[in-house]
């Protein structure tokens, strides 16, 4: 029983879904198997929260097979398991967002992706941790506590998406969706070796206050594979009117094969960018040695050390950044009881954000299109960019941030996570992908950023790259 449970577990999700499909398997066995895992190891990793009652489950799960014998059209997602990021509302299940003050809130409507992932045929298992209010690269909160890393449970999941990586890592999800601002759906799967999608801005619509200006938050998806990762896009990524700027390109291609001839393919690696940013000892080097990986498949690497001003573009990110958090937070840091409840870093973006002026917004949203131009202008010569996804190898779990970095002082509590936004604040889509492991044991990973809307292209590059190396499948994750 276990070892069958446990084959079920390893599919891919592509390789689950046609299962569920062909009748290979049932909704109620494959549900039966996620249980056993999270079960099993939920309590040691605490990935996901808000767990539903296994009945419940089972009878949903039951019901997905009833509409396969009755011959309905089913969507792509027919019986998954899923635990959705916290950060989204699903209807009738917990909505915390990780802070005390929604410690008791239950979401009372699905939002765009949510609802897209019920129409597939979804059944949502409960929530994927987060910090609170998604808020920094390690995931902890006061109402759930930590995440643990797959690979060692006395480490950091990486954040914000950590719930994600870490179900999707010990098999407790066949993939999952995320979030990112700065490296969210990176540094996660990078830490828990996996791959990781921060698509462009509008490929998957969301609801905001304000729908028409471009965001530094996206949504997307955590998987074992690019093809995973390809047909949670198929569902979740296309337009909605309620998103007026969201991208009308039809997402069904996400989901096909993404085997492509990446020979000759040109790419730039940007490392440090000059020196800018430090890393821990080791990171760089791993970084270095995935390079090799795409040698081997017919790509020319270049090492380049462009000209680009990045700590001018950190300052512009430090005020869109909170610009962002205090429009969102505003409501609840105005109300003294609430904003007492509100983590440290919750309250400095707030405060920061509150006290900038109409001058230094613009001056920062012209950084940030000039900084744009310049990756523009430098993929004009290279196919893709490819840099670290983190700067540290997954750290003690017990402390909040890391303080130090390379021997260099981090001044932010997400400095040491500056490495993410070259893509973040140009709008390109990134995708982590596993770049092996240091002498403990702790994983890290490089992402791959494409031009503009080139997400496919990512996941066809990630694909050649995942057959050479296969690092998903060659390091399970050590459990006890």
């Amino acid at each position: 029983m276990a070892d069958a449970a446990d084959g079920i577990t390893e599919l891919s999700a592509v390789q689950l879904a046609a299962a569920i499909r062909g009748r290979g398997v049932s909704c109620v066995e494959v549900m039966r198997a996620y249980l056993g895992r999270i079960h099993r190891h939920n309590p040691t990793y605490n990935a996901i929260v808000g767990l539903r009652d296994d009945g419940d489950l089972l009878r949903e799960a039951a019901e997905r097979d009833a509409a396969l014998a009755r011959g309905d059209t089913v969507g792509p997602l027919h019986g998954f398991p899923l635990a959705v990021k916290d950060l989204d509302p699903v209807r009738g299940l917990p909505f915390t967002q990780g802070t005390p003050i929604f410690s008791d809130r239950i979401a009372e409507t699905d939002s765009i992706m949510v609802a897209r992932l019920r129409a597939a045929g979804a059944v949502f298992t409960g929530k994927s941790m987060v910090p609170e209010f998604g808020l920094g690269s390690h995931t902890f909160n006061p109402v759930h506590g930590v995440t643990a890393n797959a690979y060692d449970p006395g480490r950091s999941a990486g954040g914000s998406s950590g719930g994600s990586a870490v179900s999707v890592a010990l098999r407790m999800q066949p993939v999952a969706d995320g979030s990112d601002h700065a490296g969210s759906l990176r540094n996660p799967p990078a830490f828990n070796n996996l791959f990781g999608l921060r698509p462009a801005w509008g490929r998957i619509p969301a609801q905001a206050p304000d729908v028409f200006s471009p965001g530094l938050g996206v949504l997307g998806a955590v998987g074992r594979s690019p093809a995973d990762i390809g047909l949670m896009l198929s569902v979740i990524a296309g337009y909605d009117p309620r998103a007026p700027n969201s991208i009308r390109q039809d997402p069904a291609g996400f989901a096909g094969p993404l085997e492509r001839d990446v020979r000759g393919t040109r790419i730039a690696w940007l490392g440090d960018l000059g020196g800018a940013i430090p890393f821990e000892p080791g990171v760089l080097d791993l970084g270095r040695s995935a390079l090799a990986t795409l040698t081997d498949i017919g790509c020319t690497v270049d090492e380049i050390a462009p000209d680009l001003d990045v700590e001018g573009m950190w300052r512009d990110w430090l005020v869109l950044r909170a610009l962002t958090v205090a429009a969102a937070l505003r409501p609840l840091y105005d109300v003294p009881a609430h904003r007492a409840r509100m983590k440290p870093e919750a309250v400095w973006e707030a405060e920061r954000g509150l006290a900038l002026t109409a001058d230094q917004i613009t001056a920062a949203q012209e950084g940030r299109t000039r900084w744009y131009e310049a990756l523009r202008r430098l993929m004009e010569t290279y196919d893709f960019l490819v840099m670290p996804s983190a700067q540290v190898f997954p750290f003690d779990k017990g402390i909040r941030w890391p303080e130090t970095v390379g021997g260099r002082a981090m001044d932010t509590y997400h400095r040491w996570m500056q490495i993410v936004l070259p893509a973040t604040m140009a709008g390109l889509p990134a995708l982590n992908v596993p770049a092996g492991f240091n002498a403990v044991g702790l994983p890290t990973g490089i992402q791959i950023v494409g031009r503009n809307h080139g997400e496919l292209a990512c996941l066809q590059l990630g694909a050649a790259y995942d057959a050479a190396s296969g690092w998903v499948r060659r390091r399970a994750p050590p459990l006890t």
